[in-house]
């Protein structure tokens, strides 16, 4: 079941957090990463957050969580995650779906490191393509993938 996350709650910031952590240090270690900046993001730091966060749950235990920004028509996915206890069962791409589809918008914006190749993978299943690599200050070179949809009138 997938639903909207009230992150301005200190526990479901706690939840939040600790499966960005879990999730997180598997893929820091995927890419090579001695820093990886989505770990040193705060409990607090989500909390304080004015994205938006879905999450996914099985049996009333919260197993992934995709946080988005929408502004002006376009939709940014900035957090895609899921508890290592619930890899490969297809819930990173029932997120994906879901933020894809709760909203009128023109593009779909999302960033991951170049080595990520099952991310990559996974958002080229939902029609993104990429248009754009760079390194920034961190080191961990990056590419930035898209989709667009036309605006329903």
């Amino acid at each position: 079941m997938i639903k909207k996350l009230d992150n301005s709650n200190t526990d479901v910031a706690n939840k939040i957090f600790t499966i960005f952590q879990n999730s997180y240090k598997i893929e820091a270690e995927l890419i090579g990463a001695v820093v990886f900046p989505p770990l040193l993001r705060s409990a607090k730091d989500i909390e304080n957050s004015t994205t938006l966060f879905y999450g996914f749950s099985e049996n009333d235990c919260l197993a992934a969580i995709i946080e988005i920004v929408i502004e002006d028509k376009h939709l940014d996915i900035n957090s895609l995650t899921v508890d290592p206890n619930y890899f490969k069962k297809g819930i990173a791409s029932k997120l994906i779906s879901y933020v894809l589809g709760i909203t009128d918008f023109s593009k779909a914006i999302v960033e991951t490191a170049v080595v990520n190749i099952p991310a990559i993978n996974l958002y080229k299943k939902h029609g993104f393509v990429e248009f754009k690599k760079w390194t920034p200050s961190h080191g961990i070179e990056k590419i930035a993938m898209s989709v667009e949809y036309p605006l329903c009138s």
